[in-house]
Parts: C-alpha cells; sequence; structure tokens
C-alpha cells in the first residue's frame, strides 16, 4: 500500500497521534491487495499548453468519460432508429432518380416501369431485413456479416465481408454527402460551384459530433431524420391523392435529361434494378451496431430494423409512384434532383413546406454519413482485436468513440468526394458491390449457424437465410456484370487487396507474438549476462553529468564515447573529464566525415566482436543525455542528434536505450548528483 498510517509523537510526553497518509488519493484508488484504479487527474495534463489544449477538446468534444459509463452512452430506439437508419432511410432521396437516370435512355414508356422496378426492390429489401432481424438475435455483439462469415464459413470469406463493408461504408459517406451537396444547390444554385467546399465542413462537423460520443450526436441527429420521415410521408400522401384524383400533371422541365432511342431490354431493366438497389445500403448496419443498444440489445435491434425497412420501403415506392405521376425526368448535371422536383410539385415551388423538405432532406443526407461513422470504427475494431488492422482501432478516445476509425474514415471519404466532382452518379457503381458482397456472405453463414445450432424453429429460419442468400447472389452477378466498365471494377479490385492487407498485418502480428512469447515452465531469475554502459557525450556539462551518474547506477562497466570533428577540442575536452568525472573512462572517436550515430554504431559493433566467444554477449545499456528546454519552441533547438541516434539504437540486439533528461527548472539534481541517483530517468528499448 501507498502510504498508510503514521505515529507521530507530540509535545508532551503521552502524547500520542496518528497521521493517515493518502498520496494517492487525488489520482488512484485501491480496488485490492496492490491493484489501483486510475482517477481522472492521472490522465490530466501537467502543462500550461496541455491545460490550454484540455479545455478546448473539452469545449469541443465534452469531458472525458470513464468506462463504466458506456451503459449510460447506449441508445434507445428512438435515437437509435435516428443514428443507424438514417442512411438507408435517406437513400430514397436518390434511388428514385437513379432509376430514372438509366431509364431515360429508353423511350417515354421505359419510364413506366420505375414502379415495377421500386416494388421489386422493396421485396428485396423484405427479405434481407427478416433475414439481418435473425442475425441481430443470433449475434449481439455486433459484427454483422464479418461476425457471421468468421465464425461459419472461415477465415477469407470474413475477410471479404470485412473489405466489402469497409468499402461500403466509406461510399454511404461519400454518397450521401454527395446527394446533400445536390440537394442544397436545387434550392440555391450558386451552391454547385462550393459544393465539394460545403461537403468537406459537413464531414468535419460530423466527426466532432462522433468524437463527442454515441449519446450526443443521437442528440443532434434525431431531429432532422424525423422531419425528413415527416414531411417526406406528408408529400407522398399528398402527392398520391393528387394522382387517384386526377389532379396530377406532367411539369415543365427545359433542363431534361433528353430521352433516348433504346429499346426496353433486358440489359436496360437490369442496369437500372442494380442502380436503383442502392436503397438498401445502410440495411446491415443496425446488425452492425447492436452493442451500442441499450439492454435488451438484440430484442431493439431487431425492432427497430423492422422500423426501419418499413419506412424506407414507403418512402421510396411513395417517391417512385408521384414521380411517375407528375412526369418527371432526371435533370442534366447542376440541375435540381428528382426528389426536389417531387417535392415541388406537390408542395410548390415558392411554399415554405417545399424550403423545409429540402433543408431537411440534405441534412438527412449528410447525417446519413453518421451511420458509417458509427459502424466503420466498431467493425475496424473487431479486426483490430483480431489482429486484421493496427491495434490503435481497437482504441477508444476519451468520450468511448474508436477515434481513429472515426478519422480515418472521415479523411477517406473527403479525399474520394474531391476525386470524383462531388458527382452521385459516378460514385453509385462503386456502392452496391460491397453491399450484395456482405449480404451474400451473411446469409450464406446464417444457414450454417442455424444447421450447427437445431434450436427451435431452425428449419424455416435457415430456409429464411437461403431464399435471402440466393436472391443476394444473383443481384450481387447482375450488379458486378452491368455496373462493371462504370466504376465496379474498381470495388473488384479493392476487396481482394484489402484482405492481402489485413492478412499481412496479421501475420505480422503473429510473428511478433511468437517472438516474445515464453514457454509455459519459465520462471525468470537472475540476470545471466553481463553488463556494461556507454554514455556518447558531446563534451562536458550538467546534463551529461547527469547522465554519467545514472549510467554508475545501471553497471560498474561504464564507458563515455566523444565523437568530434575539430581536434582542437579534444585536449581541453580530456582534461577537463579526467579533472571532473574521475573513475569514468572517456574514448575520444574522431569522425572526419562528420558523422555521429555511424561511428557510435560501429564501436559498439567492435566491443561485441571483442567479446569473449566462451561467454554470453553482454547487455549493452546506450545512456543518452538529453537537456530539455521549458517551453516547446526551445525544444525544437536541442536534442536533435539524440533523436535521431536513438531512432537508430532501437531494435539493434542486446541493446537497451536510456533516455536521462537534464531539466533547467531542477538544478538541484546536478549539485546532489550521486551514483544510484537516476530521478526522472526515462526508459525505452
Amino acid at each position: 500500500m501507498i502510504g498508510g498510517r503514521r505515529p507521530l509523537r507530540g509535545r508532551k510526553l503521552a502524547d500520542r497521534r496518528v497521521r493517515v497518509e493518502r498520496p494517492h488519493s487525488p489520482y488512484f484508488r485501491y480496488t485490492g491487495p496492490g491493484q489501483l484504479v486510475a482517477k481522472a487527474a492521472a490522465s490530466g495534463p501537467t502543462t500550461p499548453s496541455g491545460r490550454l489544449l484540455a479545455r478546448i477538446r473539452g469545449h469541443l468534444f465534452g469531458r472525458p468519460l470513464a468506462m463504466e459509463e458506456e451503459v449510460g452512452e447506449r441508445l434507445p430506439k428512438k435515437k437509435a432508429l435516428a443514428i443507424f437508419s438514417s442512411d438507408a432511410i435517406s437513400s430514397s432521396a436518390y434511388a428514385t432518380e437513379e432509376i430514372l437516370r438509366v431509364l431515360v435512355l429508353a423511350s417515354a414508356g421505359a419510364i413506366l416501369v420505375s414502379i415495377e422496378i421500386a416494388v421489386a426492390i422493396a421485396l428485396l429489401l423484405a427479405v434481407v431485413a427478416v433475414s439481418y432481424r435473425q442475425i441481430c438475435r443470433a449475434y449481439p455483439n455486433g459484427g454483422g456479416a464479418y461476425a457471421v462469415a468468421k465464425e461459419n464459413i472461415g477465415g477469407i470469406a470474413s475477410l471479404v465481408a470485412a473489405a466489402a463493408l469497409l468499402i461500403d461504408y466509406v461510399m454511404t459517406v461519400a454518397v450521401s454527402t454527395a446527394s446533400a451537396i445536390a440537394q442544397t444547390y436545387s434550392v440555391i444554385p450558386s451552391l454547385y460551384e462550393i459544393r465539394i467546399e460545403i461537403a468537406v465542413i459537413a464531414i468535419a462537423l460530423i466527426t466532432i459530433a462522433n468524437l463527442r460520443g454515441l449519446r450526443e450526436s443521437g442528440n443532434i441527429f434525431a431531429v432532422p431524420t424525423y422531419l425528413f420521415v415527416g414531411l417526406a410521408l406528408l408529400m407522398v400522401g399528398l402527392g398520391s391523392v393528387r394522382i387517384a384524383t386526377g389532379g396530377a400533371v406532367d411539369i415543365a422541365q427545359p433542363d431534361a435529361v433528353p430521352l433516348g432511342t433504346e429499346g426496353i431490354g433486358l440489359f436496360l431493366l437490369l442496369k437500372a434494378f442494380a442502380s436503383g438497389s442502392v436503397a438498401l445500403t445502410g440495411t446491415e448496419a443496425i446488425a452492425n451496431g447492436v452493442p451500442a443498444f441499450k439492454p435488451p440489445e438484440s430484442r431493439n435491434a431487431a425492432n427497430t430494423l423492422v422500423a426501419m425497412a418499413v419506412l424506407l420501403a414507403i418512402l421510396f415506392i411513395g417517391i417512385t409512384v408521384v414521380a411517375d405521376g407528375f412526369g418527371i425526368l432526371p435533370t442534366t448535371e447542376g440541375g435540381q434532383t428528382v426528389v426536389a422536383l417531387v417535392a415541388s410539385a406537390v408542395f410548390g415551388a415558392s411554399s415554405p413546406l417545399f424550403y423545409a423538405f429540402q433543408a431537411s432532406t440534405a441534412l438527412i443526407l449528410f447525417l446519413a454519413a453518421n451511420t458509417s461513422f458509427n459502424a466503420f470504427p466498431r467493425l475496424a475494431a473487431l479486426l483490430a482485436e483480431d489482429g486484421y488492422m493496427p491495434r490503435q482501432f481497437s482504441f477508444r478516445g476519451d468520450r468511448l468513440a474508436f477515434s481513429w476509425g472515426i478519422v480515418l474514415l472521415a479523411a477517406i471519404a473527403a479525399a474520394l468526394l474531391a476525386a470524383f466532382d462531388g458527382n452521385t452518379t459516378a460514385l453509385i457503381p462503386l456502392y452496391a458491390v460491397g453491399v450484395f458482397v456482405t449480404f451474400t456472405l451473411s446469409q450464406s453463414g446464417m444457414i450454417r449457424h442455424w444447421a450447427r445450432e437445431r434450436g427451435p424453429g431452425w428449419a424455416w429460419r435457415a430456409t429464411i437465410n437461403a431464399i435471402g442468400g440466393i436472391l443476394t447472389l444473383v443481384v450481387l452477378i447482375v450488379v458486378a456484370t452491368v455496373k462493371f466498365v462504370d466504376g465496379a471494377y474498381l470495388v473488384v479490385i479493392l476487396i481482394p487487396t484489402l484482405v492481402a492487407v489485413m492478412l499481412f498485418i496479421q501475420r505480422q502480428y503473429a510473428r511478433s507474438a511468437r517472438e516474445l512469447a515464453i514457454r509455459p515452465d519459465y520462471v525468470a531469475g537472475p540476470p545471466i549476462r553481463e553488463e556494461r554502459v556507454i554514455v556518447p557525450v558531446p563534451g562536458i556539462n550538467r546534463a551529461v553529468i547527469q547522465a554519467v551518474n545514472v549510467a554508475r547506477s545501471i553497471a560498474d562497466d561504464v564507458r563515455a564515447v566523444y565523437i568530434f570533428d575539430q581536434p582542437d577540442r579534444v585536449e581541453s575536452v580530456r582534461a577537463d573529464w579526467e579533472r571532473q568525472v574521475p573513475g569514468v573512462s572517456l574514448v575520444v572517436i574522431e569522425s572526419p566525415y562528420r558523422a555521429l550515430a555511424g561511428p557510435l554504431i560501429a564501436y559498439l559493433d567492435v566491443l561485441d566482436h571483442a567479446w569473449p566467444t566462451d561467454r554470453p554477449e553482454p547487455i549493452t545499456f546506450v545512456v543518452i543525455p538529453e537537456y530539455v528546454a521549458k517551453s516547446w519552441w526551445e525544444r525544437i533547438l536541442y536534442n536533435q542528434s539524440a533523436r535521431r541516434l536513438r531512432t537508430l539504437l532501437l531494435g539493434r540486439p542486446h541493446t537497451v536505450v536510456v533516455n536521462v533528461p537534464y531539466r533547467r527548472e531542477d538544478p538541484e539534481a546536478f549539485e546532489q548528483a550521486r551514483p544510484g541517483a537516476a530521478a526522472g530517468r526515462d526508459t525505452s528499448g
């Protein structure tokens, strides 16, 4: 225990008191013998600049949260619907337009088929939603297609699913943001010229919101999601009434895409179906994020998934029906979107409801990216825990968010938007392939899951997943075929590339684990190797003296090495050394080529070669003195050679690098230095 009871003697003979000392209490609390839990103060900044940055971070992201506060960050169903369903629901704003952009290549009669295609996609959505509802209950720890494929199909299949999901999440951010931009310049055409800048700012704001944590992002995103759903349902309802009563007329569109002359062939219908199938994107997000729900997690996630699927089907089919009833066609680049034209036809181009709907559509599309900002980091964390991604992705930030995944997703999505000039139609072909890869793998894995479990009702559950797997496989083949030359080939290349990278990372971690492993019967004993210490010195000063005293506390064999390129200084340095540091030998090495690290490492190699072969090689400690300046800008002027030397020495066999900082605000460290005093030592190696 740190501290404890200390008896005190008073001024009178029988005066006895006890002082209870708890020096750890501001920073730690005991939970058992030899077991401490760090408090917030233990992780707090200790410098003025650090405290300033902490205050700024607090205003941007909120106070740090402890792990036990995670349950309080869980989401109720209403907020979860806003966060995890915004991607799927918002796809109704551009899925109809993608169908029409394909059908417009044929005659006017082809446009009428859009409703049948939308109904077919909605039926596929129903099958997928029912299948993923079962995944929510079978895999309450999340992971979606990755977890299902890993357990039931195999490692490579799970990595294919993970790669497809990662691509899908990046494309969700890019496509949703690009479509949101289109909604803004549908109302304010002048914003078309700064669409990329708007997208980058929006992604940055969403990133900050997610770095603050799930509960706060739910508060931010709930309002626009439910506002869009309410206005969209009102628009579909009013438009359907006007169509049913004969009040719908074709609107004038001077900037409409001209009708083509192609026939309504099978290839055209399949291409339109493939384009409209982007409406299914985001369906898997709820299954991937089950742990983010409040208990009971599985049931709440499954119910939320059903609500999302019903809303999406109604909106998607409804918008398609209203667009067909008013004869709406897609416009040329920079023109109004189809959903904006539907809103203006139903509400009126100057109606407050039109502007409110467009604002809510743009907001939900901007915020639909939040689905990926929750799912991408969680999947990356699962992959990191399994060793397929760098371990940093499994670390939680101050607000219990997987900060590395959030920042990486934002950077890639912003770069992708800039590369494709913010064009939604150009991004769509990259979108659907990854989605249906994950659908197919997850359904196939669930068939094996039910066959192995054989619980009550396993046969009909396996049948549902089998039907879903067959349908999604057929759609995957269709999408990959008809969209291949339009950009789907990039995803076909990226998925195996990502799988290869993840396998490479896993092999590196496995190899390092084998190198670090010890036998179960191994018990650490006293050192069997001799030790020696080398202190590279630039001359003689207080920092050097402190480093030498630290070296003396490590081993008896201590040598200082002075590498010089100015011979006229050698004698004075040697004389000062013999007078002020007696008992420590000084080795001087002339470096005519003005190098520091190379001659020192060569000297260490020579010492190793000269060591008797009948004795184990010694452990060489390289003690590097460092002067720690008070201000951050002063530190730029010092220790550059020390940092370069430390970098070169790390990884050298049988070598330990010891950094000994000397701070000018503690001059007593020099005056009171003696063998065995190693205060402030920072060891690495």
